[in-house]
């Protein structure tokens, strides 16, 4: 049972309102809120410390509701009141509102060097102005053009330009909003420097516990590579063990995520798990001693910290060290503590130092998981029952499986739009090599260089990472391996967690309404589905799109789309920015063209620049049309201008009737601005892809 009554699960009553609370101060964070939630927040605090000082000598114990409705409102404010305090666009010393010529950083996160770019994140600390420092706050997203720049660390300062972008939103339909997921780090600007435009003046400046951590994990990642050859067993048994992921390819990243095994990658409750119970191993002859349950606990528990620090304490694996901490007192002192209720403990003290924290997808996925395995766990574990002794432990193992499947089903379709269909063989399987490579690597890495224990382990641990990355590619590569291009908006994402509650209730209590609610909730669900589905391959579009240096149109017909673009579809902008808006508008048939290739097809017919859809006539304008002269006016409905045509707006009106003029992205800066001028003057209707979003015609 999950608890007896509310009052097992105090923590689990007061999160509710705080996380509300930090919901919706996510969404309204300015400073200028700041007294629409301070004011409240001070007032009800009041009127509680009131309550409880009248608490007898009022008879308010008559009226008990009101210390309940006070407490949930306090939370609540509090929740918004801690988002508007974490964000650093709210200090008056943000740099950003300041002017002056360079910024003085300190480097906050371990440089990542990829595709000859290093980037991380640096807070900035003052800012310099005819010699002259200021105090500044805020973090900046750095990226370096420079090979030479490998040498940067963690916590060393930079005198920078103080030239930076503020972070692009997403520019073409259903693309990744990179600028939320930085907003959500309290990132809002970013600058690209290249040699020169840099100067190291300081070393050592961050925190020594963190800088030490990560040159151990930098050390350890080396101690790796020394006995295991292959590279890509090096870089997943640096991330397995280590949580060192930079290394990952993108191909055994997407093998893991089809198959529904991505968890294992993330350095979290399960790992820390298995830490525990070998510390409990090894530490276990402490207990026969005076006060050696004391001893053993704090032993443990520094242990586990430390473990959590040098796999740089992600939310997940602080979630489960503090749960295990708190496990660990409670047996010391003999105490019983509700499981869930120390799940809501740590989430509360985690969003309590940081409410940004809610809106990391790994935090999210780490709660719930452990959540479900609580909760539904015992539900599905009782549905089957089996009296070999073997086949109920597979039956048990299955069942922690499909509970944490079930409760991060919405939320991994929401965010991943995928189901792998495959994941109670993969993870099953995975179950045995996972924690023999946690051993494993445990062991050798704790213990020094001796050459034939070493190799023997290296040895053990590159076979068993080579047979379960192998493993898992044939899983994914079997037929119907997952389900791909699912896309829940909000409230189909809320109706799936309904659905789930309802049934949990149900198998908990049997009540036949929760049932018929569970249908009912089913259907409308099926329905919205079913009507986004009919709506999006009924509908025939034009969609302009902004690939930046690229350019690209989609032709969408029902559920086919013709893509005119200078990009092939393996290429990574491609997936990024094109194949999203794809999937979410459940195109199955597509054809890749470059804007030079000419088309025939049942619904698109393209000659050279002129292109017919369906009643729709676009004529793309590049180089090879900027000297001709036409003797009568071409008809077209919409002119796209790319490639750095030399042309002006009034030759453009001389040869072609249009009705709107697309300015694409991949045109230079001048050009663009001198073709808004005189677009402006002559009043033509004209738009620009340039840092702006994808301009979407419907043609039917």
């Amino acid at each position: 049972m999950i608890a007896n009554h509310k009052g097992e699960i105090p923590f689990i009553v007061l999160l509710l309102p705080f996380l509300s609370g930090i919901w919706l101060g996510l969404s309204f964070s300015s400073a200028g809120y700041l007294n629409w939630v301070s004011i409240p927040l001070l007032s009800f605090s009041l009127i509680f410390v009131a309550f409880n000082l009248g608490y007898a000598r009022l008879d308010f114990y008559k009226s008990r509701w009101i210390g309940g409705v006070l407490i949930h409102l306090i939370l609540f404010f509090a929740g918004w009141f801690c988002v508007i305090e974490n964000n650093e666009l709210n200090q008056p010393a943000h740099f950003s509102k300041h002017h002056s010529p360079y910024l003085i950083t300190r480097i906050n996160s371990e440089p990542v060097f990829k595709n000859g770019l290093i980037r991380f994140s640096a807070t900035v600390n003052q800012q310099m102005s005819d010699g002259k420092p200021t105090v500044a706050t805020g973090t900046l997203l750095v990226t370096i053009n420079d090979t030479t720049a490998q040498k940067l660390q963690y916590g060393d300062e930079l005198l920078i330009p103080a030239k930076y972008n503020a972070v692009d939103p997403p520019f073409n339909p259903a693309e990744f909003n990179y600028k939320q997921y930085l907003a959500n780090q309290n990132i809002y600007q970013q600058t690209y420097l290249y040699p020169g435009q840099y100067r190291v003046i300081a070393h050592g400046k961050g925190n020594p516990l963190i800088a030490y951590a990560l040159k151990l994990r930098r050390h350890l990642v080396e101690k790796l590579k020394v006995n295991i050859h292959d590279t890509s067993a090096v870089n997943v048994a640096s991330t397995l063990i280590l949580g060192y992921k930079v290394d990952l390819s993108s191909d055994l990243l997407q093998a893991y995520s089809k198959t529904g095994t991505i968890h294992i990658l993330s350095v979290s409750g399960g790992h820390v798990a298995v830490i525990y119970l070998l510390l409990n191993i090894l530490l276990g002859f402490i207990g026969r001693y005076k006060h050696g349950k004391l001893i053993k606990a704090i032993l443990t528990i520094s242990l586990i910290w430390y473990y959590a620090l040098l796999t740089g304490l992600s939310p997940a694996v602080c979630r489960a060290a503090v749960m295990i901490s708190l496990i660990i007192i409670g047996k010391t002192y003999s105490r019983y503590i509700n499981t869930l209720n120390i799940l809501a403990v740590s989430a509360f003290f985690l969003l309590l130092y940081n409410p940004f924290y809610i809106s990391d997808v790994g935090f999210q996925l780490s709660y719930l998981s452990v959540a479900g395995m609580i909760i539904l766990q015992p539900m599905v574990y009782g549905l089957l029952g089996f009296k070999n002794r073997w086949a109920d432990k597979l039956w048990a193992a299955c069942s922690v499986s499909i509970a944490a499947q079930v409760i991060t089903f919405p939320l991994a379709a929401f965010y991943f739009h995928q189901f792998p269909v495959y994941f109670l063989i993969s993870n099953l399987f995975i179950i045995l090599p996972a924690e023999l490579i946690l051993f494993t690597g445990i062991f050798y890495l704790a213990l020094p260089q001796i050459v034939f224990v070493s190799a023997s382990l290296g040895w053990i641990l590159e076979k068993s990472i080579l047979i379960m990355n192998k493993v898992l590619l044939v899983i994914e590569q079997a037929p119907f391996a997952s389900i791909n291009k699912i896309w829940f908006n909000t409230a189909e994402y809320i109706l799936a967690y309904a659905i789930i509650i309802c049934m949990a209730y149900y198998f908990f209590n049997r009540k036949m309404l929760l049932l018929r609610l569970a249908l009912v909730l089913l259907f409308v669900l099926a329905i919205s589905s079913s009507f986004k589905k009919f709506k999006s391959i009924s509908s025939n579009s034009i969609v302009f799109l902004n690939l930046r240096k690229h350019s690209g149109i989609v032709f969408k017909q029902g559920d086919k789309a013709i893509i005119l673009s200078d990009l092939a579809c393996t290429d990574k902008n491609y997936r990024y920015s094109i194949q999203p808006y794809l999937d979410s508008s459940k195109v199955t048939d597509t054809s890749v063209y470059t804007l030079a290739q000419n088309i025939v097809s049942p619904y698109l017919l393209k000659h050279g620049n002129i292109i017919r859809f369906n009643h729709v006539k676009v004529l793309i304008f590049n180089k090879p049309l900027q000297n001709v002269r036409l003797p009568d006016k071409l008809k077209v409905d919409y002119i796209y201008l790319t490639d750095n045509p030399h042309a002006t707006i009034t030759g453009l009106t001389n040869n072609y009737q249009f009705k709107t003029l697309i300015i694409g992205g991949n045109n230079n800066d001048q050009l663009i601005t001198d073709w808004e001028k005189q677009a402006a003057d002559s009043r033509a209707k004209y738009y620009c892809l340039k840092r702006n979003i994808s301009y979407i015609s419907l043609s039917n």
